[in-house]
């Protein structure tokens, strides 16, 4: 993540990486000759070189999120953190309390949300495109990834994919929040979950205590919709978020594309039969300057710095930023409850809430 972070940095000039810091030596040393950033001997050495102004970005295994999150808000700095922001919703709450009260940001990955494709889908639905929004479908699939060649993935900078970290995480922890983050954004808190999570692919790689590989959530919108998400690392990779109408489909096959063409098809009766137009009608913002774009790296076309730049504006204007607070705590706390869900959880009701959030100055 840390390479595909610093690709989309380079399309950011104004913008300063002041030093890097990693647990592990021979990482440390490999990153920051690679990026030719300098590289700090140690947390506090790293907190010690950041501005006033800056940010700590987290990009560790999220098993020690809630440490470094903490660590740094009580070292005085706003923090962007990889998602999620805790692997406990107390955590993550005392988390968002501690940011709070000191003053600080403490924002949530994915930044997809700010992207071009997702601001032009909150568009359309802001503009009534179709009507009123009543179901929506979002596939988060990503291939059956334990019989693939993960042993060669490789990052930009020579890290190796860590996929046994990967699985004891969950697809659920990893991907849910690219299209959840979306939903949140357009319809505001989820007041239910009812959600299912398993273990489908059992002993991958010989991984005994592996995390669920497959959820399903059907969640209930205070101010929208109901949705159905599903994650996997089973089923074959599908992107798709379809939204429904009283007037067609609202549609996208690729949210790991911040191009993506957001498409609406109206709906439309032959020959006594009713269907959706199989083309559609590509939908676009008024105006064509968003954001910088990076190339596709793998499976993804996403500016990872989207979401730490909308931060840094966010601090220099003394305003909150989009990613952060009551909206990165319940974007975690109910991804966790998509992943904590199990066979027999039931209904799970969101302690906390956040508003819909204000699209981008070039999405309006």
């Amino acid at each position: 993540m840390a390479d595909l972070y610093m690709r989309s940095f380079a399309r950011h000039h104004d913008i300063r990486i002041v030093a890097v810091y990693d647990r592990s030596e021979e990482r440390l040393e490999a990153f920051s000759k690679y990026w030719n950033i300098d590289a700090a001997s140690d947390l506090n050495a790293l907190f010690s070189a950041l501005p006033e102004d800056g940010l700590v970005l987290n990009l560790t295994n999220p098993h020690a999120h809630y440490e470094i999150n903490k660590a740094a808000l009580l070292a005085g700095h706003h923090v962007f953190c990889e998602k999620p922001l805790a692997l406990d919703y107390d955590k993550a709450f005392e988390l968002v309390e501690l940011a709070r009260k000191s003053n600080l940001q403490l924002g949530s990955a994915p930044s997809s949300v700010l992207g071009e494709t997702a601001q032009t889908l909150g568009h359309a639905l802001r503009n009534t495109v179709g009507g009123t929004p009543c179901l929506v479908y979002g596939e988060m699939d990503d291939g059956y990834i334990s019989q693939a060649p993960v042993e060669g993935w490789h990052s930009e900078s020579g890290a190796t994919w860590p996929f046994a970290d990967e699985i004891r995480t969950g697809c659920t922890l990893e991907h849910a929040g690219y299209h959840l983050s979306w939903l949140i954004a357009y319809f505001g808190a989820v007041k239910r979950v009812a959600a299912c999570s398993a273990e489908v692919i059992p002993g991958k790689r010989g991984i005994t205590d592996a995390a669920p590989d497959f959820s399903v959530a059907v969640l209930d919108f205070a101010d929208g919709p109901v949705a159905r998400l599903t994650c996997s690392i089973g089923a074959p990779q599908d992107h798709r978020l379809r939204v429904v109408t009283e007037g067609g489909v609202l549609s996208l096959k690729k949210a790991w594309d911040n191009t993506a063409p957001v498409r609406f098809h109206r709906r439309m009766t032959i020959r006594r039969r009713l269907l959706e137009h199989p083309v559609g009608r590509r939908l676009r913002l008024p105006t064509r300057k968003t954001h910088p774009k990076v190339s596709r790296k793998g499976a993804a076309a996403m500016n990872f710095a989207l979401g730490p730049d909308e931060m840094l504006d966010a601090i220099s204007a003394k305003r909150q930023s989009r990613l952060a607070g009551d909206y990165a705590l319940h974007l975690t706390e109910v991804t966790l409850a998509i992943q904590n869900a199990g066979f027999d959880s039931g209904t799970y009701h969101p302690k906390s809430d956040c508003p819909v959030m204000e699209p981008m100055p070039w999405a309006l």
